[in-house]
């Protein structure tokens, strides 16, 4: 049984697939099923666009498979909650893993609060077109300067530390990531439910 994993960040289905490293069944990108194209995201909400992106995948697989996504936003205090669900693309379309992350201290210049929380919810539709949703958070603050480079397309994983650690996500192992990051904690609920349903 494979699952159709709706995304094309490396980072990203690196973790995810740590996760289901021991389940029975086999989670795959949207390159490795042979999808083209990306969903649209114009949702007004971290759930909204996972559904958004679960559906694509399921739709693309003519409803031949079970397909999950996931969809992040950071929420900064001293900036009323931005980026929020504009996470991936506030600095622009087209800007950089850097540019985000530049864009983020820039924005954060002359601020004493830093704290910020990460939340993701996580779509798993059916093959019959149930839905299924989950979902995490995990609060921490921003550092004023990266500590390490960025991890593949995670803007956020040289500057953020997690409350109850010292180390940014960048300086962590997958699985110390995993144990405590908001991605996990959903992942893990959706791990659970499909290894019952499954």
């Amino acid at each position: 049984m494979k699952i159709i994993l709706s995304t094309r960040n490396p980072s990203k289905a690196e973790q995810i697939k740590v996760l289901f490293q021991s389940v029975s069944f086999v989670i795959i990108t949207l390159t490795e099923a042979g999808i083209k194209g990306e969903a649209v995201e114009d949702g007004s909400t971290l759930e909204e666009n996972a559904l958004k992106k679960a559906w694509f995948a399921q739709k693309q697989s003519k409803g031949t498979a079970w397909t999950m996504a996931d969809d992040t936003g950071l929420f900064i205090d001293a900036l009323d909650g931005k980026p929020g669900i504009k996470a991936a693309r506030w600095a622009g379309d087209t800007a950089t893993t850097e540019e985000i992350t530049r864009h983020t201290l820039k924005s954060l210049e002359g601020k004493d609060n830093r704290n910020a929380t990460f939340e993701t919810y996580v779509a798993v539709i059916s093959p019959d077109g149930k839905e299924y949703v989950f979902s995490g958070k995990c609060p921490g603050k921003l550092l004023d300067a990266p500590r390490v480079p960025p991890q593949p397309k995670m803007p956020y994983s040289p500057i953020f530390v997690p409350d109850g650690s010292n180390l940014v996500w960048a300086e962590m192992t997958i699985d110390e990531e995993n144990a405590i990051s908001h991605r996990g904690k959903a992942f893990r609920q959706a791990r659970e439910f499909l290894e019952k349903v499954i």
